[in-house]
């Protein structure tokens, strides 16, 4: 079995869900912490996923909004090529819903931050979303208030990986 980047983890579906079964001693969906929802990719067997990008990027994780103007703020861009650009950008640790990203778009159409035009207006087949001027405004604005607050997100997350780094090498000295 040739290890992920994990030492020990395979990288194959089955043989990680078999994997995290012998580990933890029951089945990931039936996991007390891991039968949630937001776990779900991992139970289909998708463990390229982190359900810590994904929450980040949901609707409501804050950061959809402030990277969806972004890439509109690059160039106009379909619903699909905003989500196939995020999952590209995470390097597909992060699921990014079509509930989430097309009532986003509607409700930035709404705030005057994007303008939307059909390929064909006749068959409503494709929509194209382009940032407008006000659109500009808020991303500079999003990016001065958010920019500060993910740098401290950084910095107490690294700090809780060092903390439970430093509690597996105690760990290891103890035995």
């Amino acid at each position: 079995m040739e290890a992920s980047s994990e030492e020990g983890v395979p990288p194959d579906p089955a043989q990680w869900r078999a994997y995290f079964s012998r580990f933890m001693d029951t089945p990931l969906h039936r996991h007390w912490l891991f039968k949630a929802r937001r776990f779900r990719p991992w139970h289909a067997g998708d463990i390229a996923f982190n359900p810590f990008v994904s929450v980040l990027l949901s609707k409501s994780g804050g950061l959809l909004p402030l990277f969806t103007l972004h890439l509109l703020d690059q160039a106009p861009r379909y619903g699909h090529e905003i989500m196939a650009t995020l999952a590209e950008h995470t390097a597909q640790h992060g699921m990014v819903n079509p509930a989430a990203v097309y009532p986003l778009l509607a409700e930035m159409e709404e705030q005057g931050f994007v303008v939307s035009e059909w390929d064909d207006p006749v068959k409503r087949t494709r929509r194209r979303y382009t940032i407008t001027e006000a659109g500009r405004e808020e991303l500079a604005r999003l990016k001065a208030i958010m920019r500060p607050k993910l740098r401290e997100a950084i910095d107490v997350l690294q700090d809780l990986i060092e903390e439970l780094e430093d509690d597996t090498e105690e760990e290891s000295e103890n035995d």
